[in-house]
């Protein structure tokens, strides 16, 4: 008889905390969870109470035997834990808004996993993972670490980097969503499409698509630019199409946040645009998460309402929990997510962290090997991984000079001394999260 499932959710008070806990229940089946800790710090503990509440009513009307425990006490939820589940956000959405407003300040986009503002997400969320990692080896040495917690491509480098913990699997939705986007656009059903990812988190290209085991990947592409569509889009990212003879050259499938490399001047218009009409995205996605609390406030209600779709991270909390049933059950199916390379992608360091394809066993994922990527993309996400290592480095070390050469590498950053003015500015505006930079701060 098995002892059932122990999983801590850290950032258990998040608003898609209601989709984990549908698919923990919609699995139940294969997944037979005993306890499910949900965890947050002070700051969060009224969110966590309101999201917690909402979670018991769900399991209750399920009428599984899930016990539902809320606690600040983050030793006390990892003890034994089997999984472990990372989604929160070190200073909130009050430091998201500042990463997206400081870099248009200078002329240089702002967003929260790539540019300066990705260096910052990762120079504060950095050292909590590695904190975390050090109670999970003391408290569940055994445990799987599953981080949604962005930048994930960054954090699971830092992890692989820097601890012990060998056990982890860095998640993120966009592979989901590009291929529920390329299955409407085609009018069938999702599971008849099957894309071959590869490359880095929100940088992953899509080399090949199959429908029914056939590759599509030219009459797609054909498709999506007769029709100028592009095949998926982000709520958090305006789709301003692709100029289709790109796409027709490029012969591979871009994820959304290619457009702000591939369209740079554009999204920054945007951005500045929208920033004095609605507001950064972290305005926006604070007056949604408002709303959205006050429906789970509600004592009547007892599932995942849909407004949760309009928050722009659909389909995460769903990947985490088949990727965790997977592990569980040794499924062997193919999913596609953040791991060590161990020569899957040629032009990419061995130990670092890529997004790709992988087979899901109960030893973890297993890279599928892609060989080399098209020269046409291998440059950037090159680019973007050195970005992430040197990104990683600074936030462990705290050191000016890295943090400063992780913002000069970036290519949405045009110079190294813009890079400089904006790494002063945002140490300064974010120095209550940084405490490794309290030398390097100007007082």
């Amino acid at each position: 008889m098995t002892k059932g499932v122990k999983i801590v959710t850290i950032g258990g008070g998040s608003s898609y905390t209601p989709e984990l806990v549908e698919g923990f229940i919609k699995r139940y089946h294969e997944l037979p969870i005993k306890e499910l800790w949900l965890v947050d710090i002070p700051e969060g503990e009224e969110k966590l109470n309101i999201v917690g509440t909402l979670a018991k009513r769900m399991v209750e009307k399920s009428g599984l035997p899930i016990d539902v425990h809320l606690t600040l006490d983050r030793r006390e939820a990892l003890k034994d834990a089997d999984f472990v589940t990372t989604q929160f956000r070190v200073g909130l959405l009050d430091a998201r808004a500042k990463d997206e407003s400081i870099p248009l300040k200078y002329g240089v986009i702002g967003q929260e996993t790539n540019g300066p503002g990705g260096l910052f997400k990762g120079l504060r969320t950095i050292p909590v993972i590695l904190d975390i990692c050090k109670d999970m080896e003391e408290l569940c040495p055994n445990a799987w670490l599953v981080n949604f917690t962005n930048p994930a491509g960054m954090v699971t480098e830092a992890v692989l980097r820097y601890t012990n913990i060998n056990k982890v699997v860095g998640l993120c939705n966009v592979p989901v969503g590009i291929r529920m986007g390329i299955a409407k656009v085609l009018g069938v059903e999702a599971n008849r499409i099957q894309i071959d990812f590869a490359g880095l988190n929100h940088m992953v290209y899509g080399l090949d698509v199959f429908l029914d085991g056939e590759s599509i990947l030219e009459d797609l592409i054909d498709k999506l630019t007769s029709n100028n569509e592009s095949g998926v889009t982000m709520k958090n990212i305006v789709d301003l199409g692709w100029e289709p003879d790109f796409i027709k050259g490029l012969k591979v499938i871009p994820c959304p946040y290619h457009r702000y490399y591939y369209q740079t001047s554009r999204m920054l218009e945007e951005e500045l645009e929208a920033s004095k009409t609605v507001g950064t995205r972290a305005q926006v996605v604070k007056q949604v998460e408002k709303e959205l609390f006050e429906l789970y406030k509600d004592p009547n209600l007892n599932i995942k309402p849909p407004q949760l779709e309009k928050r722009g991270g659909a389909y995460y909390s769903d990947a985490a929990c088949s990727l965790i049933s997977s592990i569980y059950n040794d499924k062997q199916d193919i999913q596609t997510v953040n791991t060590r390379n161990n020569g899957a992608i040629a032009s990419i360091p061995d130990d670092s962290a890529i997004e790709i394809n992988c087979v899901i066993t109960k030893e973890g994922p297993k890279p599928i090997a892609v060989g080399d990527l098209p020269v046409a993309v291998r440059g950037l996400v090159q680019e973007i991984k050195s970005f992430e290592r040197i990104a990683a480095e600074a936030a462990v070390t705290g050191d000016y000079n890295t943090a400063l050469l992780a913002m000069v590498i970036n290519p949405l950053v045009p110079s190294d001394k813009i890079a400089k003015q904006i790494l002063d500015e945002m140490l300064e505006a974010h120095k209550d999260h940084l405490p490794q930079f309290a030398n390097s701060i100007k007082v």
